[in-house]
């Protein structure tokens, strides 16, 4: 291809022009940076956060290609104590709409989510439209309570952002809306080869409730005591609960794949024959793992939980 000499002058003129208006738009707005290299500068799409990485899968497969949408937490991040950057505390405060879990589950991200509220930003906390137990955030171990969250997060979506409630989007939340109901009835047909008396769980916190009160399980203890595995528990509080463990006959201890196992491991080494298994809890697993969708997390839970009780 062949250009006039004087056209690329003229091009290069007008190139400068534009970078100089650029950074004077920059320094009168705040602006990161003009163009749309990197950036959503270009993109007119209404913005969702979701802080989650269970949720943000289940907000994209709602929202496809309506909305841009950013989850603040990774793969493998444990929401009790992850510290957000500088770039994502902007990104939750400047979103169109805001997608939290609620009751505390996000408990280091809790004055970024407010302050967005009292911003100005629409905020949804999924856990208002669940049946709850509780002030328990985990209501996503079940996979029935998980249908209702998205029966509420779909309607809010629909009634915040404008023009989303179109037929495809509706069309996506009634395909999630079914994979749910198979994801719950395959559950119940993997869970049934645990007979009665061993559907017992230890875990390593408090976090299967609602997995445990869906299938008919029960909670005999967990490693660190509460809902958060910030907590610590004592070599008396570890005892005592092996105790329990040989007394029930319970042969394992299931741990979170985003908290450190050490202590279920230490008290697997206490009992006899008690086998730590990983379960994917907080978080959705890294790329390659069993556990990179919801779906698949819950899944691959079962299977496990099958496994080592079946």
């Amino acid at each position: 291809m062949i250009t006039n000499i004087s056209t690329v002058s003229a091009m290069r003129i007008v190139l400068a022009r534009a970078v100089a208006l650029c950074g004077l738009v920059a320094l009168a707005s705040g602006a990161v940076a003009c163009g749309t290299s990197g950036s959503n500068s270009a993109d007119a799409r209404p913005t969702v956060v979701v802080t989650t990485s269970v949720l943000g899968d289940v907000v994209r497969n709602l929202v496809g290609n309506d909305m841009s949408t950013l989850v603040v937490m990774p793969a493998g991040a444990d929401p009790h104590d992850f510290a957000p950057s500088a770039r994502q505390v902007d990104a939750m405060r400047s979103a169109d709409v805001l997608v939290v879990n609620g009751l505390d589950q996000e408990v280091s991200l809790r004055d970024t989510i407010d302050a967005a509220e009292q911003g100005g930003t629409t905020v949804i906390r999924v856990t208002n439209g669940v049946d709850l137990l509780g002030d328990d955030p985990h209501f996503f171990t079940d996979p029935v309570r998980m249908r209702q969250a998205v029966v509420y997060l779909s309607a809010q979506l629909a009634a915040e952002v404008d023009g989303l409630d179109a037929p495809e989007y509706r069309d996506r939340v009634a395909a999630y809306l079914g994979a749910l109901d198979d994801l719950a009835a395959e559950v119940s047909t993997v869970l049934a080869a645990v007979p009665a008396e061993r559907r017992v769980l230890v875990t390593y916190h408090g976090v299967f409730a609602y997995f445990a009160d869906r299938y008919d399980f029960t909670v005999l203890g967990t490693v660190v005591p509460g809902g958060s595995p910030l907590a610590e528990a004592s070599a008396a509080e570890l005892s005592a609960l092996v105790t329990r463990m040989e007394e029930e006959g319970v042969t394992a201890v299931f741990t979170d794949s985003s908290s450190p196992d050490r202590l279920a491991k230490a008290l697997a080494s206490e009992g006899t024959n008690i086998d730590v298994v990983e379960l994917f809890t907080e978080s959705l697993g890294p790329a390659g793992s069993d556990a990179t969708t919801y779906i698949d997390m819950v899944r691959t839970n079962a299977r496990r939980v099958a496994a080592a009780l079946g």
